[in-house]
Order: C-alpha cells, then sequence, then structure tokens
C-alpha cells in the first residue's frame, strides 16, 4: 500500500505510471512491524529508488477542434501554434458556409484563457471541443522550470 500511495503523488506531486516495483527480503516481526513501518519504508524505497530509473515528466496532450469563420483561420493557426499546438489539418465545415474546423494536438497546461483568446481572435463566435488523446513527455525547458519551481506549475 505504501508504494501506491507515493505513485498517486509522486517525488513532483504528479501520479507516476508506467512503474513496476518488486519487494524482494521482505520480513514480518508481530512485535516491530506495523503498516505504518512497511508503508514509511516502501516512501524511503520508491525516493531512493526512482531517481535512479531515468523517469520522464509526461503531460496529457488533448486533440482540439476548433471551428471559426474562414476568414479567421490564420489567426486560429497562430493561436494553437503560439500555445505549443501540433496541427493537424483543417477543412471547411460542410453546410456552414465559410467556416473551418481546425484540428490539433494541444498540451492541457496550455489550455488556459484559450476560450478568451480564441473569442477574441474570432470576434466572439470562434468555439472548440476537447479531448484527451494521449500522453507525451515534457519539453526539456519546460521540465527545467517545473523541477525548478517544485514541480508546481510554471511560469510565463
Amino acid at each position: 500500500m505504501g508504494v501506491r500511495e507515493f505513485l498517486t503523488h509522486g517525488p513532483l506531486g504528479f501520479p507516476v505510471v508506467d512503474v513496476a516495483v518488486t519487494l524482494t527480503n521482505g520480513s514480518y516481526h508481530n512485535v516491530d512491524s506495523s503498516e505504518q513501518s512497511f508503508k514509511q519504508a516502501a516512501r524511503l524505497a520508491m525516493q531512493t529508488g526512482l531517481p535512479q530509473c531515468q523517469p520522464t515528466l509526461l503531460e496529457p496532450i488533448l486533440r482540439v477542434q476548433v471551428s471559426t469563420p474562414s476568414e479567421f483561420t490564420a489567426k486560429v493557426l497562430q493561436l494553437l501554434s503560439g500555445r505549443r499546438g501540433q496541427i493537424l489539418g483543417y477543412e471547411a465545415i460542410h453546410d456552414w458556409n465559410s467556416w473551418d474546423c481546425v484540428i490539433a494536438y494541444l498540451p492541457q497546461a496550455e489550455m488556459q484563457n484559450f476560450i478568451v483568446e480564441l473569442r477574441s481572435q474570432t470576434l466572439g463566435v470562434g468555439s472548440f471541443h476537447w479531448e484527451l488523446d494521449h500522453l507525451q513527455e515534457v519539453p526539456e525547458k519546460i521540465c527545467a522550470l517545473l523541477l525548478a519551481n517544485g514541480g508546481n506549475g510554471r511560469s510565463k
């Protein structure tokens, strides 16, 4: 149980995934053993062992579909690119005269105030839908900022 508790928050406050833990040389004594002592031992073992495993910090990547009038498509593309977005493509929306649908991958960390900027760039009519798509390694520059801030977020 101590390992599972540690993995839910990890050393930086983020969940740890894709890891296997094997207990070796464990023993139990009626007088000295308790649930708390096993949890403490597991926490210490994870704090010591995890850095030796070369962990990678991951971030959630969203698949975002933005609907915008065609005249603002270029601004939407800039907005997404400026937020570390990966443009997958865009096409005209059928039955919507002069509207485009832009599809992109966007880090969830970049979604803050996205609707405000989108509405500003599209005269208030742009909209979007998103869904979690995958996890991806955090770029080194941002990872360094996160580590410098103790995992509490990054500053712009």
